[in-house]
């Protein structure tokens, strides 16, 4: 048949899609399977590797098409944050017997679909936060993403954590008054601040929904709540030295305008600005520079499958293509 596809991945944390596009720019096929992470897998790398095999020979098979027809392909997967996770993934998809792609952290996807350079930086703000760049050269740096110890004090989870505890704080630890005790104790659906710490791990139990919560903090911030703007200046600081960071370990130039691209649904939902202005102003702080700030509006997983056809091509995917590619995956996604 000739190589004439590629596949996009885009692997989150509870799902992952596959793509299948020809190297004209048009859908052929699209699966939803499982996470394939290998951080959710009880044997690792290995089960990623089982997962993701099972996920590309239906999706192939059901059209007909061997793996050797495959052009290129990229792959966006949560859980790869250090370069030994990356060493495994590529070996994983060497495995399965692609010869062709790339693998980084699912972060890259909406720097990619988010401009038509795919160069700049893309801050990660939704359940968890990572920040990612690519600079004019080429070349990509991961700032965060692991945790506590990468000082990923932002994202949903984040938020939630630490507007819970201040609570508590206010209830048995001197904490300053806050006008969010009450409704934060309405979420949980108790009254009685015995019953408080209960209902917290209760929720925690079930798989707390953090967007209340994160909803909670933007607008009693916006009102002027002082516990609301000290976690609001917590975090927006610290997205701002993740972003940065990320900009002065790669090879920005000075007078270069850099795009930032905000991604996640702490970033894309609030309806109040007051976390992307004071992110904004943080960053201006820490670095004097010209930046072009636009919000992610269509689903980063689209970036896989143009980073797929840059590879292809080994050139940018721009104008009509992109357009196209673009439009026939927004209608997957509704």
């Amino acid at each position: 048949m000739g190589k004439q596809y590629v596949i996009g991945v885009d692997g989150g944390n509870t799902k992952t899609d596959y793509f299948l596009f020809d190297i004209k720019g048009k859908l052929v096929s699209h699966l939803r399977g499982a996470t394939c992470s290998h951080e959710k897998m009880v044997d690792s790398y290995e089960g990623t590797y089982r997962e993701m095999k099972r996920c590309l020979d239906y999706l192939l098979n059901d059209k007909g098409i061997e793996i050797e027809d495959i052009v290129s392909g990229a792959f966006g997967l949560a859980g790869l944050d250090i370069p030994s996770q990356k060493e495994y993934l590529e070996a994983v998809i060497n495995r399965i017997g692609l010869k062709k792609f790339v693998v980084d952290n699912d972060g890259y996807l909406g720097l990619k679909v988010g401009n038509e350079s795919g160069r700049g930086i893309c801050s990660i703000n939704g359940t968890g936060t990572v920040t990612v760049g690519i600079d004019s050269k080429g070349h990509r740096l991961q700032v965060g993403g692991v945790g506590y110890l990468s000082g990923d004090d932002a994202g949903g989870a984040f938020i939630t954590r630490l507007l819970l505890r201040d609570i508590y704080s206010i209830l048995y630890r001197c904490g300053e008054a806050s006008n969010l005790v009450e409704p934060v104790m309405e979420l949980l659906g108790v009254r009685d601040k015995l019953l408080y710490i209960e209902a917290v791990t209760q929720q925690y139990s079930k798989g707390l929904n953090h967007t209340p919560f994160v909803t909670l903090v933007l607008e009693y911030a916006q009102r002027g709540d002082q516990l609301a703007n000290h976690i609001i200046d917590r975090v927006a600081s610290s997205l701002a030295e993740s972003t940065v960071g990320c900009i002065n370990n790669l090879q920005f130039e000075q007078d270069e305008v850099v795009d930032i691209i905000l991604a996640g649904s702490v970033w894309v939902k609030p309806t109040t600005p007051i976390l992307i202005e004071r992110y904004k102003a943080y960053v201006k702080i820490l670095r004097e520079g010209r930046y072009n700030y636009s919000v992610l509006q269509v689903p980063p997983g689209i970036g896989a499958v143009l980073w797929a056809l840059e590879l292809a091509y080994n050139q940018e995917i721009g104008g009509t293509l992109r357009k196209q590619i673009i439009e026939e995956m927004e209608d997957i996604y509704r």
